[in-house]
């Protein structure tokens, strides 16, 4: 199965399944591509010192919002066709998609939140903005969560979760590093849940 992964930052959640691909732990899935929205992202370099293709699109800041979401969507669907695309999982990526990618891959894409879903996400919802959130929410525990991408924002169905501790005196960034090691645990576990859900039903190969 040719795997696209969707990136923004750092890159340390692609860098957990270039690993796992690495180890043999994503059974016949591999990375086929990675597209970042954004250039300059030390994500693309990880990519790049793997041998994985790598492409930046980033969103049309003159189009109106809905248009630039769509836009941007058809040039990553672009790639998914050309590079026989079996799944697509958002890694730390911050642009929303619509339209076509998001019906042709219904049940193909996966996002990484984090956070508890359905608590905590939605626009507007990410990076720092969900811990300190939670923080402010007085939560006695907050994690990451992998789920099905669907037309929402943070909406589709739950694939798996991991929890951590809130701990008193946690900043943001002290909760974002404890959960960050339960994200790269994750999207692995998620990625070869996908893969084998498929090789059992016949389905994307």
């Amino acid at each position: 199965m040719n795997i696209l992964v969707l990136v923004s930052g750092s890159g340390t959640n692609l860098q957990a399944l270039i690993d796992a691909q690495a180890q043999g732990r994503l059974g016949n899935g591999k990375i086929a591509a990675v597209v970042s929205d954004r250039a300059g992202v030390y994500a693309l370099e990880r990519a790049r010192l793997a041998g994985i293709p790598a492409f930046i699109e980033a969103p049309d800041r003159s189009l109106p919002k809905p248009d630039r979401r769509r836009e941007l969507s058809d040039r990553i669907f672009r790639h998914c066709r050309e590079r026989r695309i079996g799944l697509i999982i958002y890694a730390g990526f911050l642009s929303i998609l619509a339209g076509d990618i998001i019906e042709e891959y219904s049940g193909r894409m996966i996002n990484l939140h984090p956070a508890l879903l359905p608590r905590f996400g939605g626009q507007g919802m990410y990076g720092g903005h969900v811990h300190q959130a939670v923080l402010e929410a007085g939560e006695k525990e907050s994690g990451c969560t992998v789920h099905l991408v669907n037309a929402g924002i943070d909406t589709g169905p739950i694939l798996l979760q991991r929890k951590v501790p809130v701990f008193p005196g946690d900043t943001p960034d002290t909760l974002a590093e404890r959960i960050h090691l339960e994200e790269h645990i994750a999207i692995v576990e998620a990625a070869g849940l996908m893969i084998e859900r498929f090789n059992k039903t016949g389905g994307v190969s």
